[in-house]
C-alpha cells in the first residue's frame, strides 16, 4: 500500500512539474481586504514557474460564504489572456459586509493548467444606513466650544480675542478618555467584525486584548471632508457569554492641544468622539449588531496630557485594572454624551496603518555633570533635573521611547527627546520644537512598561530624568531602568526596494534617504517628524519614482490624492500642504500658501501611479480636480506665464538656504505649468477626451513660446540666470529649440564644472537636474557630482554623523536632520545605475527596459524592486572591460536588456538570466 501511495505521489509530482503556481493573491491590490470601497473589485495574482514561464489563460471563481454554506457567485470560465493583475470582477452585484472567497487557476504558455490556488478572502465595505448611528464622547460640540477654523498659528495666538477663545475651550475637550460597554453573546459565534472610528486616534480592546497592531489609528485626514474607519475581524477575540469592549481616545490632529508645550498650530475639528459597530454572525445563521450609543460609559484615562506636538504625560496610579473586561464595576463612570457626527464622509481606510516597525536599544549614555545641568537649564529654557542622563540611541527616527522600570508608587520619570545635543551634552530641541517631553508616574513597586499612545517626535537622543540604571549610585532611591528603547514608527506599506553598490557613499546615501522616508511616511508624507508633521506635497512627485521603487504605494498613494482633493478650493487652487491643517495667510508667507511645484502632485502622481501599476483609476477619479487646477493656473497667468510660489526651494550657494536664490521663481513656476499641461494632454487622451487634449496641447504650446521668449537668451544659450535649475528644467521638459539643445547642455555642464563639479539646485531643481543629466547620457558626471564627502552632497552629511537625510545640504545650517525632500537621487540609483526602467508604452511593469549605466570607478551595483508581479532584481559587476549582469524576473514578466557596448537589446523573460559583454 505504501509503495502504491509513493508511486502515486511521484506521478502527481511529475504531472505538476513545470506548471505555473499561483502565489500571492490580491483584491484591489490588497491582501484579503475586509472593506474594499467598491462592489466591482479587481483581482491580481503572482506566479512562480520555470524560466520563461508565462500565463496564457486564467479562470476565476468567487464564492459567498454564509454560515457553513459556500455558494459560487461567479465563474469567469477560461479566459485567454496574459493579464494577471487588475482583472475585473464581472459577476452579479456583491453585497456589503458579506465574506467572499475567490480562487484562480492559470494556464502556461504551453497550455498546461496549474492547480487551483488556495482561497483568498475579501469583503465589500458597508454603505448606506449602516454608516449612520451614534457618535459618543464626554462633551458635546457646543460644550467643547472649540474655535471654528483651522491652523491657528503663532501669528494669531497673542491676538486677545483668539487667546480668549481658546481659553474658553472646555477642559474635558483636551483630556484623553476611556469608553466601555459590556455585551452578552447568547449563542455560538461564527464570525465577528468591528467597524470603528475614534477621533483623533483610538486604541480598541476586546476582553482586555488590543485589537490590531496599529498606532495613531485611523489615518489623518481633513475631518471636514473625509473620516476614515478601520475594519477588524475579531472572531477569535469574542466568546459566547459575557464580553466587554474598551476604547482609549486621544486628540491627534482632530483637536491639537497646546498647553504650555510646543505646538505648531491649534486646530479644533471637534472633541474626542467614537463611532463603532460590531457585526456578530452566529452559527445558526442569525446575526446582531453591537454599536455605540447612550448605554456606553466613559471616564478619564491615565493620560493626563497629550498633544501630537507637545508630548504626553501618563499617571499609572489612575489606571483602572480590568476596565476593558467583562464584569468590571463601572458604577462610578459617567454616561456618554451622544454627539453630532463629524462633517466628513465616513470612509473605509484602505491605506496601511502606522505601526511600531523597529526598535533601537541604547548605544551609549552620559550622566550630565552638575556644571552641565546648570548650563543646560539656561540653554534649553527648561529646568534640567540633576539626575539627567543623555542616551544616544544611535539612530535618528520618528517615534517614541518605551521604558521598563521599577520604583515606588508616585515616582515620576521624564524623557526629553531630540535629534541633536547642546554643548552641555543635553537634549537640544531649539530647532525642532520645544518643549516636547514625556512623563510617566509609577503605579506600584513592580516592574512597569510604558510608551506614549498619542504623541511622537523625531529624535536620536533621550534625556532621561528621575531614574538611574542598574549598578549606578542611587542615593535618592530613584526608579531603576530595566530597559529603554526607541520605537521607530512609520507606515506599514510593504518595502520592496534594495540598493547597494561598490561606492560606500552612494550605498550609505540610499540608507540615509530610506530612514528619512520611513520617518516621514506616517498618515501622510510629512516634511519632518518633529516641528511640523505637515504633508508638504512637492515631495510626493519629486521623490515619487524613488518612493515607488522602494515601497508598495498601491493603497497609500490614493489616500494622498484624496487628501489633496479634499484640500482643493472651489476655485481650483491647491494649497502646499494636505491635509490643510494650517493656512499660511499672513504677510510674507504667500509662497507657503500655494506654489505650483507643490500642487503639481495632484497631476503628476496619478500618472506615476499608472506607469508603475498599470492602474489609471486615479487619473480617471481625479481628472475633474486636475482640470480645475490647471484652469485655475490659467487665471493666474500673464502672457501664459506664472510668477509666484516657492520656486527652487532650498537651493545651494554661499547663503542660508530658503527661498530660491539661484533661479527665478517665475521660471520654475512656468516650467511646472508647462509640465502640468503636458500631463493633462496625456490624461485627456487616455480618457478619450479629445477636445480637452487639443485645448491643453494648444495652451502648452503657447506657454512654451512665452517661456522661451522671456527666459531664453539666444546669444548665451542660457535660460534665466543660467543656473543649473534654469537650464535643467527646460532640457528635461523638451522646451529647448532643437538647434539650441546641445548648447544648453554644454552650458549646464559648464556651470557644474565651474562649481567644482557640484550642484546648486534645491528641492525642486534636484530631480530635473539629475534627470536632465541622465537623459542626455551624462551619468558619469552625475556619479562624479555625488561620489564624494564634500558639501553639497550626501557624503558630507555622513561626515557629520547623520543617520537620516538632513534638510539642508550642509546640516550645520539646517534646522532639521530628518527630511527626505532632497532624496531625489534614489530614482537615479534604480533607474540609471541598476537600469530598471518602466516601458512607458506598456504601463504596469509587466514589460521592462533594463539599461544599466556603468560609470566612474563603480565595479558593482545591485538593485531590487517589487512589482505587482513579483520582485525584479538586477546585479551587475565589471572587471576591466568585462561586464556581467544577473537579472531575475518574476513569472509573466519580460524585459529588453541593453548591455554596455551593445546598441541592440537582448529579450529575456521570467526567471534568472546571466548575460555578459565587453565595455567598449
Amino acid at each position: 500500500m505504501r509503495q502504491i501511495l509513493y508511486i502515486a505521489l511521484l506521478l502527481l509530482a511529475s504531472l505538476s512539474c513545470g506548471a505555473l503556481e499561483v502565489t500571492r493573491m490580491t483584491c484591489e491590490m490588497s491582501d484579503s481586504p475586509l472593506a474594499i470601497p467598491t462592489a466591482s473589485p479587481r483581482f491580481g495574482w503572482q506566479l512562480a514557474g520555470d524560466n520563461g514561464a508565462k500565463q496564457s489563460a486564467y479562470q476565476i471563481e468567487v464564492f459567498a460564504e454564509k454560515g457553513k454554506k459556500s455558494v459560487r457567485v461567479w465563474n469567469s470560465q477560461k479566459v485567454p489572456s496574459s493579464r494577471s493583475q487588475l482583472v475585473a470582477y464581472a459577476g452579479p452585484a456583491l453585497e456589503p459586509m458579506t465574506r467572499y472567497t475567490w480562487r484562480v487557476k492559470v494556464w502556461d504558455e504551453k497550455g498546461k493548467a496549474s492547480a487551483w490556488s488556495s482561497p483568498a478572502e475579501f469583503r465589500v465595505a458597508p454603505a448606506g444606513d449602516f454608516l449612520t448611528g451614534d457618535w459618543i464622547g464626554a462633551v458635546s460640540y457646543e460644550q467643547a466650544a472649540l474655535p471654528e477654523g483651522r491652523g491657528y498659528t503663532y501669528d494669531k495666538w497673542k491676538i486677545p480675542e483668539v487667546k480668549e477663545a481658546w481659553e474658553r475651550v472646555d477642559s474635558m475637550t483636551n483630556r484623553s478618555i476611556l469608553l466601555r460597554t459590556d455585551f452578552d453573546l447568547p449563542k455560538k459565534v461564527a464570525d465577528a467584525t468591528v467597524y470603528v472610528c475614534g477621533l483623533g486616534h483610538y486604541e480598541l480592546s476586546i476582553n482586555g486584548r488590543k485589537v490590531g497592531d496599529g498606532e495613531f489609528t485611523p489615518l489623518w485626514s481633513d475631518y471636514d471632508k473625509t473620516v476614515y474607519f478601520n475594519t477588524y475581524d475579531v472572531t477569535g477575540m469574542v466568546r459566547e457569554g459575557e464580553n466587554a469592549m474598551g476604547v482609549l481616545l486621544g486628540n491627534g490632529f482632530y483637536n491639537v492641544v497646546r498647553g504650555s508645550r510646543y505646538s505648531k498650530l491649534l486646530v479644533g475639528f471637534g472633541p474626542e468622539t467614537l463611532w463603532l459597530k460590531m457585526v456578530i454572525n452566529y452559527t445558526d445563521g442569525s446575526s446582531e449588531v453591537i454599536a455605540t450609543g447612550d448605554d456606553w460609559k466613559y471616564d478619564l484615562s491615565p493620560i493626563t496630557f497629550h498633544s501630537i506636538y507637545g508630548g504626553e504625560d501618563y499617571d499609572a496610579r489612575l489606571e483602572q485594572p480590568g476596565w476593558n473586561m467583562a464584569g468590571f464595576d463601572d458604577s462610578k463612570w459617567h454616561p456618554v454624551v451622544v454627539q453630532r457626527a463629524p462633517k466628513g464622509k465616513l470612509t473605509p481606510q484602505m491605506a496601511p496603518p502606522v505601526k511600531i516597525m523597529e526598535y533601537f536599544p541604547v548605544k551609549s549614555r552620559h550622566k550630565l555633570t552638575p556644571e552641565e545641568v546648570a548650563a543646560a537649564t539656561k540653554s534649553t529654557k527648561r529646568t534640567v533635573d540633576p539626575s539627567a542622563i543623555l542616551l544616544d540611541m544611535g539612530q535618528n527616527l520618528a517615534g517614541f521611547p518605551e521604558i521598563t522600570l521599577q520604583g515606588k508608587p508616585g515616582q515620576k520619570v521624564t524623557m526629553v527627546m531630540s535629534e541633536g545635543i547642546t554643548d552641555e551634552n543635553a537634549a537640544n530641541q531649539r530647532q525642532t520644537g520645544r518643549q516636547h517631553y514625556y512623563t510617566y508616574t509609577l503605579r506600584s513597586d513592580k516592574p512597569e512598561t510604558w510608551h506614549p499612545r498619542f504623541s511622537y517626535y523625531g529624535f536620536r537622543y533621550i534625556q532621561l530624568e528621575g531614574a538611574v540604571f542598574p549598578g549606578e549610585p542611587n542615593p535618592d532611591g530613584l526608579p531603576v531602568v530595566e530597559d529603554i528603547k526607541s520605537c521607530f514608527i512609520y507606515n506599514s506599506a510593504a518595502e520592496g526596494g534594495e540598493f547597494e553598490c561598490s561606492s560606500p557613499v552612494l550605498t550609505a546615501a540610499h540608507k540615509l534617504i530610506r530612514n528619512a522616508v520611513r520617518s516621514n511616511m506616517q498618515s501622510v508624507f510629512t516634511d519632518c517628524p518633529h516641528r511640523e508633521k505637515l504633508g508638504w506635497l512637492e515631495q510626493v512627485h519629486l521623490n515619487g519614482p524613488g518612493l515607488l521603487y522602494n515601497y508598495d504605494l498601491t493603497s497609500y498613494l490614493p489616500k494622498v490624492l484624496r487628501d489633496i482633493a479634499d484640500s482643493q478650493r472651489p476655485n481650483g487652487m491647491v494649497p502646499t500642504v494636505a491635509p490643510q491643517y494650517v493656512i499660511f495667510e499672513w504677510e510674507g508667507m504667500e509662497g507657503f500658501a500655494e506654489s505650483p511645484e507643490w500642487a503639481a502632485t495632484l497631476i503628476i502622481a496619478p500618472w506615476m501611479y499608472y506607469e508603475t501599476y498599470g492602474d489609471d483609476s486615479l487619473i480617471s477619479e481625479y481628472y475633474p480636480n486636475m482640470v480645475a487646477y490647471v484652469d485655475y493656473l490659467a487665471t493666474r497667468a500673464e502672457d501664459n506665464l506664472l510668477d509666484f510660489g516657492l520656486g527652487d526651494w532650498y537651493d545651494y550657494g554661499d547663503f542660508r538656504a530658503g527661498f530660491s536664490r539661484n533661479t527665478p521663481v517665475g521660471l520654475v513656476a512656468s516650467a511646472q505649468y508647462y509640465m502640468d499641461l503636458i500631463y493633462m494632454v496625456k490624461a485627456a487622451e487616455l480618457l478619450g477626451k479629445t477636445d480637452d487634449a487639443a485645448r491643453f496641447a494648444a495652451l502648452a504650446e503657447k506657454v512654451k513660446e512665452s517661456f522661451n521668449r522671456k527666459y531664453f537668451d539666444p546669444t548665451t544659450n542660457d535660460y534665466g540666470t543660467g543656473s543649473q535649475a534654469s537650464n535643467a528644467l527646460p532640457l528635461f521638459l523638451g522646451m529647448v529649440p532643437d538647434d539650441k539643445r546641445q548648447s544648453v547642455i554644454d552650458n549646464l555642464v559648464g556651470d557644474i564644472r565651474e562649481h567644482g563639479t557640484r550642484l546648486t539646485t534645491g528641492d525642486v531643481g534636484n530631480r530635473y537636474l539629475f534627470r536632465a543629466l541622465a537623459d542626455n547620457g551624462l551619468d558619469s558626471l552625475m556619479y562624479e557630482m555625488h561620489n564624494h564627502y564634500d558639501t553639497p552632497g550626501y557624503g558630507f552629511q555622513l561626515q557629520y554623523g547623520a543617520t537620516t537625510l538632513t534638510e539642508q545640504w550642509d546640516p550645520r545650517q539646517g534646522s532639521s536632520w530628518n527630511h527626505f525632500m532632497m532624496g531625489q537621487i534614489d530614482e537615479w540609483f534604480f533607474r540609471s545605475l541598476a537600469g530598471i526602467k518602466t516601458d512607458l508604452s506598456s504601463p504596469g511593469m509587466q514589460h521592462l527596459v533594463i539599461k544599466p549605466s556603468v560609470v566612474g570607478d563603480l565595479t558593482s551595483v545591485r538593485g531590487r524592486t517589487a512589482t505587482l508581479y513579483g520582485d525584479v532584481e538586477v546585479a551587475w559587476a565589471r572587471a576591466g572591460d568585462d561586464f556581467s549582469i544577473n537579472i531575475t524576473l518574476p513569472a509573466n514578466v519580460t524585459a529588453d536588456v541593453f548591455l554596455p557596448g551593445n546598441s541592440e537589446p537582448v529579450a529575456v523573460s521570467s526567471g534568472r538570466h546571466t548575460l555578459s559583454s565587453k565595455i567598449k
